[in-house]
């Protein structure tokens, strides 16, 4: 099924019966996933949940570490995920959570992984079938395989050509912090708030733009860049968006969350 990283509301409804679909419902302080899912998902989806599933305790690795590869599968397999059947994931975020659910699982080797593009409202808006409750799910087999996405650790962080903050301008720059103690950014990061890959519709804007977005930084296709947000979680958006405009962009995962554990190392403010 794989064309890209994205596959439209139409196209998933017309192949609902080929793939297995994951609700990835999830907000930063936001309302909680499962009562939203009960409410109503799209037929078949299994629910995962971001912070039990897709990410390991808060720690020295920040708000949202990678979960231990052997949860990841493990929780793969409850929500019904084969490696030999395609997948989308999809919730009601921009897809500023599904695509946590991308990336690991293409971290973990599932080869066709795909986010549904203008999430939830763009199921709706075609008028796709809507199911409620909570359905038991068929366990699945997922089995991990070689990682098909790139990481950087703190420690080569510095080092990137590119290395791009996903966050809000004003968290960039050090004039706000909401949730992290210290405000600021990474000594050389340069700013693509996720809200500049989306369309007013919600959708990610095309292959074209996006590049023409990331090119203004310096992202283009065959420099080493890098992405990192609050807690690794909203940066997969711009990994994504890069994705989609045929940059390939690592992640570090521990991201800004992480990277001020350390009070040894460097923070700057301002532009």
């Amino acid at each position: 099924m794989t064309a890209g990283p994205l596959i439209s509301a139409d196209e998933l409804r017309a192949r609902l019966a080929d793939v297995t679909v994951l609700d990835v419902r999830y907000r930063t302080g936001g309302p909680g996933g499962p009562e939203a899912y009960a409410e109503g998902h799209i037929p078949g989806a299994a629910y995962v949940d971001l912070d039990r599933d897709l990410a390991a305790a808060p720690g020295a690795g920040g708000r949202h570490p990678l979960p231990e590869p052997a949860d990841f599968v493990a929780a793969m397999r409850r929500a019904g995920v084969s490696s030999r059947r395609p997948v989308v994931v999809y919730d009601d975020w921009s897809a500023q959570a599904a695509g946590r659910a991308w990336w690991l699982l293409r971290h973990h080797g599932h080869p066709d992984v795909r986010v549904l593009d203008g999430a939830w409202p763009a199921w709706l808006a075609i008028g796709g079938d809507v199911e409620t409750g909570s359905p038991a799910v068929e366990p699945g087999d997922f089995e991990p395989a070689a990682s098909l996405v790139g990481l950087v650790e703190p420690d080569g962080v510095l080092d990137v050509d590119v290395l791009v903050d996903a966050r809000a301008a004003e968290r960039f720059r050090g004039e706000v912090e909401p949730i992290d103690p210290v405000a600021g950014h990474i000594p050389g990061a340069v700013n693509v708030p996720t809200s500049s890959n989306l369309a007013a519709d919600g959708r990610f804007l095309s292959p074209g733009e996006l590049a023409a977005t990331y090119a203004r930084v310096g992202a283009v296709p065959g420099a080493d860049v890098a992405a990192y947000c609050g807690s690794g979680v909203t940066a997969i958006h711009d990994v994504l968006a890069m994705e989609v405009a045929g940059i390939r962009a690592r992640l570090y995962p521990g991201s800004w969350s992480g990277w001020i554990t350390d009070r040894s190392r460097p923070v700057d403010t301002g532009d």
